[in-house]
């Protein structure tokens, strides 16, 4: 389904008075079957994870995944792991030798291929799993430590297939700052597809980009560059190449981490919004928390939140048109902890 084109207009937002990650429907998010709680383990166990199953989960939809027993192992089975034999990284069974290498692959781009009808915007793997691990899977060879640098085959054909889908691990989730950049791409990457999945004009991309502007700035001033020079230059670029290019570098920039000093810097930008119509006093004190927060003292969520007044008080229709001011559902306290 696609958003109206007045939830990506600033002015119609200040009138919807709509949250940016307010969507049609909720995300619908992939995940390793055992972080729900289901028990598809090797030993008949799982994995369930309280944020993702009782916090994150009230606001996504999630498709579970389990690439073993899909694969049809079932449930107790043998452990697997991957190994290295003559130079390549195979995927087998330690205690029969068996080596499921090709049968997983085949498997994965099957259900890779499969998952595009689900639309996901989002994807929750399991950490050191051979099959859904993201990064740092051990690979076990002759002599010698394992060597942390694996990817599950899942994974890798799931990024493979859809390198702008935002993918995380369980394990890295439980830092602050990582959990709220994976929510927030969540929510952007949601927008993004459902606003090139209808009848898009270049004006409803530069909608779109004005939208987005101080959010990208606070992750990748580059990126925030080079997306301003593309939509300036949107005639010059076939449909099919702006698409692309803006989803790769949207994307992207997204991935990297907002910093607090970026964050102040935007903060700084939109509090000069404020000039003509907040006093003296209160513009001196929201540039008092601004520094705070860009010290450590406190966190992310109390300058948004002071913006954000100000910004209705005086209704102030640009700030109210930035997703900046709420990516992601505010119940979710993220920002609280970042």
């Amino acid at each position: 389904m696609v958003l109206p084109r007045s939830v990506f207009d600033p002015e119609a937002a200040q009138q919807l008075n709509k949250p940016a990650w307010l969507t049609a429907e909720r995300p619908r998010i992939g995940i390793s079957a055992c972080l729900l709680g289901r028990p598809v383990r090797y030993d008949g166990g799982h994995k369930r994870d309280l944020f993702l199953t009782e916090t994150f989960g009230q606001w996504v939809t999630w498709v579970p995944v389990c690439p073993e027993v899909e694969l049809g192992l079932g449930v107790p089975r043998p452990t697997l792991r991957l190994e290295t034999h003559d130079s390549e990284v195979r995927l087998r069974v330690p205690a029969t030798g068996a080596d499921l290498t090709v049968a997983m692959q085949r498997w994965a781009q099957k259900r890779v291929k499969a998952l595009e009808s689900e639309n996901l915007s989002g994807f929750v793997v399991k950490k050191d799993s051979p099959s859904c691990g993201m990064e740092r899977v051990r690979i076990y060879h002759d002599k010698g430590a394992p060597r942390r640098t694996g990817v599950g085959l899942f994974t890798a054909a799931l990024r493979a297939a859809h390198p702008q889908l935002p993918v995380e691990e369980e394990g890295r989730l439980h830092d602050p700052k990582l959990r709220d950049n994976f929510v927030e791409r969540v929510f952007a990457y949601q927008r993004l597809m459902q606003l090139f999945a209808g009848r898009w004009t270049i004006k409803d991309l530069v909608a779109f980009h004005t939208a987005h502007k101080l959010q990208l700035l606070a992750h990748s001033p580059a990126r925030y560059r080079e997306l301003g020079q593309l939509v300036a230059n949107a005639k010059r670029h076939s449909r099919d190449e702006l698409r692309r290019h803006y989803a790769d570098g949207f994307m992207q920039a997204l991935q990297a981490l907002a910093t607090p000093q970026r964050n102040a810097n935007v903060l700084l930008h939109m509090a000069g919004y404020l000039r003509q119509c907040a006093d003296a006093e209160s513009r001196a004190e929201l540039r008092r928390v601004i520094e705070d927060y860009r010290r450590g003292w406190i966190p992310l969520v109390v300058p948004i939140t002071l913006l954000g007044y100000f910004a209705r008080k005086y209704r102030v229709s640009y700030l109210l048109g930035q997703t900046y001011l709420e990516p992601h559902p505010k119940e979710l306290m993220l920002r609280n902890h970042v």
